[in-house]
């Protein structure tokens, strides 16, 4: 299972480390990894390099995008997608800070959703060193 945190990172951050994404990367691997006696300036860090997500926004825009389709469903705070003929099983958690993805696969269709609503999205997978962000994912699915 590949778990992805989704992280709404503030220009100044986006525009320093455009094309070096490795090292924003390993800021926020850093941060995840923080021990417990650390969290309070982790907690700071954070603070500094995103922005807050406006979670009611994200929910109601996937609701209202997806509701109609027959694999998407929503259980509370939990967006399903369930799409067996792509063998995609997708779950998606809006938080203040970030948004979670666990997957069954490599990739999620909730990537294109999020893509089309904020394009400049930061995605990384701690357990497999991935990161990216949505747009450069997007158009690499499309070439």
């Amino acid at each position: 299972m590949r778990v992805y945190f989704i992280f709404d990172i503030k220009d100044e951050f986006i525009n320093l480390y455009r094309g070096n994404e490795r090292v924003l990367y390993n800021i926020l691997k850093q941060i995840y990894y923080l021990e417990k006696n650390e969290v309070e300036y982790g907690y700071h860090l954070f603070r500094q390099l995103i922005n807050p997500i406006d979670k009611s926004r994200i929910d109601r825009y996937l609701f209202l995008k997806l509701h109609q389709d027959i694999p998407y469903s929503k259980r509370g705070n939990i967006h399903y997608y369930n799409n067996l003929y792509r063998d995609e099983i997708s779950r998606l958690i809006v938080k203040k800070s970030y948004i979670r993805i666990e997957a069954e696969q490599l990739s999620s269709s909730f990537f294109s959703y999020l893509n089309d609503l904020d394009p400049r999205l930061f995605v990384c997978e701690f357990k497999y060193q991935d990161y990216f962000f949505l747009q450069e994912f997007e158009e690499k699915e499309t070439i």
